[in-house]
């Protein structure tokens, strides 16, 4: 089958036969680029997902099962039912809209799925998902698990006034802040903003990136730090090398929640997965099959 996670900022899609995963492709889309203004998903961005959809085409035998899910810019946009029929129409690829718990839920699961294949479950954890229309934040606790979602995203923070920006870091940290009330539990990060961040401590571009020396790093803040400021010395050509094209003006927003998470929950590390929804939505999909 193949897993399809339309978020706000990526589009990625997997495969998996249930045991062995297989190929992998994603690309930046924007899909909440302007909904803050206009609360509706704009024609560039549908045209962007359209053809990133007829690119997989080249890539993945689409006459296998697909499952395709999609989450925080359908679910703000006024015009998510027009936008998903449109793509239907366009790709016969059909996206459900889940809410945000869903979204944490089959998160987590693929998280906890890669730390078990790494040997390394801790028996709690908090799991910080930053994507580019909101952040889920779930607490694995003995099997108990909470999730929250926060109305901040990479996109949304990234299209800020530049006098806001910082102003709005401060609002996403004392929320994350309120939203995680023990702090004591280690902290994994997934997303692209954390993996770009550990790829680059790692001495790689985005050309060159390799999910598997990224999966269960531990990153320092201070390497978070040092990260944003080279980042932030680099033109937008260079810094394309290392975060990709599309990306190069989001990962300063990306890099500063990241950073935020770290403060707010007081801790100095943390494990980084590349793991997300995508394969959680693999994963949920032979679990009911």
């Amino acid at each position: 089958m193949v897993a399809i996670d339309l978020g706000s900022n990526t589009i990625r899609f997997i495969e998996f036969d249930g045991l062995v995963w297989g190929k992998s492709f994603e690309k930046i889309v924007r899909t909440a680029e302007g909904l803050h203004e206009t609360h509706l998903i704009g024609n560039k961005a549908l045209d962007r997902i359209i053809e990133a959809i007829d690119d997989a085409k080249n890539i993945f035998d689409f006459t296998q099962p697909i499952r395709a899910y999609t989450t925080a810019a359908m679910r703000l946009a006024y015009n998510s039912d027009e936008a998903i029929g449109l793509i239907a129409r366009s790709t016969g690829i059909v996206f459900e809209i889940i809410d945000a718990e869903k979204e944490g839920l089959l998160t987590l699961e693929a998280v906890r799925n890669r730390l078990n294949v790494l040997g390394s479950v801790p028996s709690s954890f908090v799991l910080a998902d930053i994507g580019g229309g909101s952040t889920e934040l779930s607490r694995y606790t003995n099997a108990e698990i909470e999730t929250v979602s926060l109305d901040f995203g990479i996109v949304t923070l990234s299209e800020a006034a530049e006098n806001t920006l910082d102003e709005k870091i401060q609002s996403f940290k004392h929320a994350v802040r309120g939203s995680i009330k023990n702090q004591t539990e280690p902290l994994v990060l997934t997303a692209g903003t954390p993996t770009t961040i550990a790829a680059y401590v790692n001495g790689m571009d985005y050309t060159t990136y390799n999910p598997q020396k990224i999966n269960g790093y531990r990153l320092r803040l201070s390497d978070c730090y040092r990260v944003y400021d080279e980042l932030l010395r680099m033109d937008e050509a260079a810094r394309t090398r290392y975060v990709g094209i599309g990306r190069e003006n989001l990962i300063i927003a990306g890099v500063l929640m990241v950073t935020a998470i770290y403060e707010a929950m007081e801790c100095e590390e943390a494990i980084i997965i590349d793991d997300g929804l995508r394969e959680g939505i693999a994963l949920e999909y032979y679990k009911l099959h």
